[in-house]
């Protein structure tokens, strides 16, 4: 099956554009504020905009309360809310309750049955990321987007109980052998077409879908 490509951390006209004219099959929407993708509440309508409906939308977000679910809902009417942060089963269903939109969440991978870990979410998401998870020496770090790798041998074999998408320091030149060993059907970049954090490139974006999907 040809890889969906997610482009995430989407912050201008041109690379929303560009990403669509790629094939992506998903744009991300980064609301952590702390992060270099960081979109406004503001900002984030007129990107949404251009955004056909065939193109799903996610907002991504980082334990976040229900206010800026509110604001995020608002602002680009997501198809999905991707949650990156230590957010419980219970606090899935309180969202799935609030907004009827689907979820994804976020399992960061480092070590042997890390990935088993999202089991606990199958009767509260809809979809799960695989991430690699950042090491504690990375203090502050954020939970994605930080261009690092997984051993991707760790989830070769794990096969959850939902969809589920790759992301973790995916590139165009590594992406179709991520996909060759996990297996994936889905695959998430951000800092992997960027020039510097926060820069996407048209470019990139073009070779890394090209690349997905003849993977």
């Amino acid at each position: 099956m040809i890889a969906r490509v997610k482009i995430c951390g989407l912050s201008t006209p041109e690379t929303v554009d560009a990403s669509v004219s790629a094939g992506a099959a998903y744009l991300g929407f980064n609301f952590i504020s702390r992060s270099p993708r960081f979109v406004s509440f503001e900002a984030a309508p007129a990107l949404a905009a251009r955004v056909p409906s065939s193109v799903l939308k996610v907002a991504l977000s980082l334990d976040a309360d229900d206010a800026a679910f509110d604001a995020m809902v608002k602002a680009i009417r997501p198809d999905i809310l991707q949650l990156h942060g230590a957010e419980p089963p219970e606090r899935l269903l309180a969202l799935k309750a609030r907004y009827g939109i689907p979820l994804m969440k976020a399992i960061g991978v480092a070590e042997p049955g890390d990935p088993e870990t999202g089991d606990i979410y199958r009767d509260s998401a809809d979809l799960l990321l695989f991430d690699a998870k950042p090491p504690k020496s990375m203090a502050g770090a954020l939970p994605g987007g930080n261009g690092l790798v997984f051993d991707w041998s760790l989830i070769a074999g794990h096969r959850p109980d939902m969809p589920w998408m790759l992301s973790g320091g995916l590139t165009a030149e590594n992406v179709a052998e991520a996909i060759r060993i996990t297996g994936a059907e889905a695959v998430d970049v951000s800092s992997g077409v960027e020039t510097a954090p926060g820069q996407k490139s048209p470019e990139l974006i073009e070779a890394f879908i090209r690349a997905a999907k003849a993977a």
